[in-house]
């Protein structure tokens, strides 16, 4: 069972940024004390987190963005449920 709501609509962290490091190929969470690399999903996934989208709505943009991907919700509202448990997300 997810406890992410469909409804809600999530932000990054306080104090956290999401950026594109091109010296590394990927994106990245930066925040005082450092940097934490994300792979490509969690990255497609944060860049759509802006305080105002309900979760549902960045699941039908990346299931737009990747329609053949099988199972996407589920992944994506078990990564968010990482994601606010390492409070990346809130």
């Amino acid at each position: 069972m997810n406890l992410i709501d469909r409804q809600q609509a999530l932000a990054l962290g306080r104090g956290l940024r999401l950026d594109w490091a091109p010296q590394k190929g990927c994106h990245v969470l930066l925040y005082a004390g450092g940097i934490i690399e994300l792979n490509a999903s969690a990255g497609w996934v944060l860049e759509l987190l802006d305080g105002h989208s309900t979760v549902a709505t960045v699941i039908d943009r990346l299931a737009q963005r990747f329609p053949d991907v099988p199972e996407l919700e589920e992944d994506v509202l078990a990564f968010l449920e990482v994601a606010r448990a390492k409070s990346w997300i809130e």
